[in-house]
């Protein structure tokens, strides 16, 4: 009787899935990227070397975390296996085409970056260690007066990002890891806890400042070897690209034809950038941005979207194209076909290389990951202790999925994922008043010449709605009403 329990909840979850993921969520995810590139005047293209300027220039700071150090955080939560392994599935479903979709869809969502980020700078607070956060749940209660819709998007994000995505970061470097040395699960399991742990409770600021360090290692790294491969392949890169265009169109002969290529990409590329999921905007609220400016954090925080997609999924895409290993893959799938690629093309040591990446790319998942659910419990309770037991949990999970792989509990947490995008985006829509508002402010002051600098009081509509007084000078600072 208990599995048959168990196998209808899985038959629901994968139900529940399938709906979000193969058709309500796309939709939703790509309606309000074209939204809000038309409304922006495709700023992202407009406006991107100063979208890059504005992260080279973010380690400058005042006080409190970086505007890079929260792009690098970010980017942590971002690049995981998903750079890697899902990028082979999109290749294996839908054909070399759907890199093409994965890359459109990221052009597209870097606009709703944009604004999501920029809305969480705006009604961002002060906590009673005086740190920023925001996001979300915030410009929920405040901006829409509905505490009610943030305390649901805090619990799902808690769901996704503090349990269940942890346990199966954590599931995957003990795989890795354990294949290429032989090192036993617990073990590696206790490593990983205490290294969680280490940074996990010396709060966001820690985990800023490792994502910082850890971030770039592994983005370096890893694109450096793509463009060995690629430097290899040269004379095939033509084809390759080729190959790209005439199968995201169904000119080629691929698995699932044009459709197939569409939804692989599509899909793939939303699950790895995140932009409209309202995930990467908990982390944004909490920098001091330079110039001090609620967009300017939007542009660091679309710049995120373009790296993830169009520098590192590319990368993989290179990798696995350029190799060979699609016309002979065999029985190998997701990360064991870009395994087979790098070993093909620089010898068995590149397996040794693959985990040391799925160490760095998911152990920074599991801290960024931590930090997003972090300002949601705080949402929810302003208590130490309640963060403290938090805190405990998630390092519970880390070591559960240490050593069990947990496949109902990894699609149950694209279901909180799903439906959590569903509700950001529906916010969003209607705060993107403000966000073209406060944008536009930017851009009249950047356009004059002008270091911008923003002044809450110069918006109508954020007039009485602001919990703190970062913006506005006037009230004093509060976590909430």
């Amino acid at each position: 009787m208990f599995e048959s329990l168990i196998g209808g909840v899985e038959s629901a979850i994968n139900a529940a899935n399938g709906l979000l993921w193969g058709s309500l969520l796309i939709y939703v995810l790509v309606a309000a990227g074209v939204l809000f590139t038309l409304r922006l005047g495709f700023i992202q293209f407009r406006l991107f070397g100063h979208g890059v300027k504005l992260v080279k220039e973010g380690r400058n700071k005042t006080d409190g975390i970086s505007s890079f150090q929260v792009f690098c955080t970010s980017m942590a939560a971002r690049v995981g296996t998903g750079n890697m392994a899902g990028v082979a599935v999109a290749i294996t479903v839908g054909g070399a085409g759907a890199i093409f979709w994965m890359w459109l869809i990221a052009l597209l969502g870097m606009a709703t970056a944009f604004i999501e980020s920029t809305l969480a700078q705006v009604y961002k607070v002060k906590d009673s260690d005086g740190q920023y956060r925001g996001g979300p749940a915030y410009y929920m209660e405040q901006g829409l007066g509905k505490r009610w819709m943030g305390s649901l998007f805090s619990v799902l994000l808690i769901i996704a990002f503090g349990f269940a995505f942890n346990s199966v970061q954590a599931n995957t470097i003990t795989d890795a890891v354990g294949n290429a040395f032989g090192i036993n699960k617990a073990v590696l399991g206790v490593i990983i806890v205490a290294a969680t742990a280490y940074i996990i409770m010396g709060g966001l600021k820690k985990v800023a400042k490792a994502s910082e360090l850890i971030v770039p290692v592994m983005a370096v790294a890893y694109l450096g070897i793509a463009v060995v491969v690629l430097l290899m392949n040269l004379s095939e890169v033509p084809a390759a690209l080729a190959l790209i265009f005439k199968s995201a169109f169904g000119l080629q002969e691929a698995a699932g034809g044009a459709m197939g290529a569409i939804m692989a990409g599509v899909a793939r590329g939303l699950f790895s950038n995140e932009a409209g999921m309202g995930s990467a905007a908990n982390v944004a609220a909490s920098a001091t941005p330079n110039p001090n400016h609620p967009a300017s954090q939007g542009f660091v925080q679309m710049i995120g979207v373009f790296v993830d997609t169009l520098v590192i999924c590319t990368a993989s895409a290179a990798i696995i194209l350029l190799s060979g290993v699609l016309n002979n893959p065999g029985d190998a799938a997701g990360i064991g076909l870009l395994q087979m690629a790098l070993t093909n093309e620089l010898g068995g040591w590149a397996a040794y290389f693959v985990a040391f990446a799925i160490i760095l790319f998911c152990f920074s998942s599991i801290i960024a990951n931590y930090s997003y659910a972090e300002t949601n419990v705080m949402f929810l309770s302003k208590s130490k202790k309640v963060l403290m037991v938090f805190r405990l949990l998630v390092l519970a999970m880390v070591m559960v999925g240490s050593v069990a792989s947990l496949s109902m509990v990894w699609n149950f947490a694209d279901v909180s994922m799903g439906l959590m995008a569903l509700v950001n985006i529906a916010a969003i829509v209607m705060l993107s008043k403000v966000a073209y508002a406060v944008i536009k402010d930017y851009e009249v002051q950047l356009k004059a010449g002008k270091v911008p600098e923003f002044d809450a009081n110069a918006i109508p509509a954020l007039k009485d709605r602001l919990a703190c007084d970062t913006w506005t000078g006037e009230r004093e600072p509060t976590q909430g009403r």
